[in-house]
């Protein structure tokens, strides 16, 4: 299944950007990897205030999930 939409998720890295964990997820949902890859400068720049030697972004690909329009009842 392809991905409907991308976000950008903000990692702190250790130092020689080793050992990332993500910090944050922008807000911002992005039709296209290249549309997301686009917006990474300008979201890196937002987020200066993290405190880790090493601040990268990556773009991750997500799926909207619908609810069930029946769901089962509950016993």
């Amino acid at each position: 299944m392809e991905p409907v939409f991308f976000v950008l998720a903000i990692m702190g890295c250790g130092d020689a950007a080793t050992s990332c964990a993500e910090a944050r997820v922008e807000p911002a949902r992005f039709a296209t990897m290249r549309q997301c890859q686009a917006a990474m400068p300008a979201a890196l720049m937002r987020n200066t205030d993290l405190s880790y030697p090493v601040v990268s972004a990556a773009c991750r690909g997500g799926v909207t999930r619908v609810a069930a329009r029946n769901p089962k009842p509950r016993v």
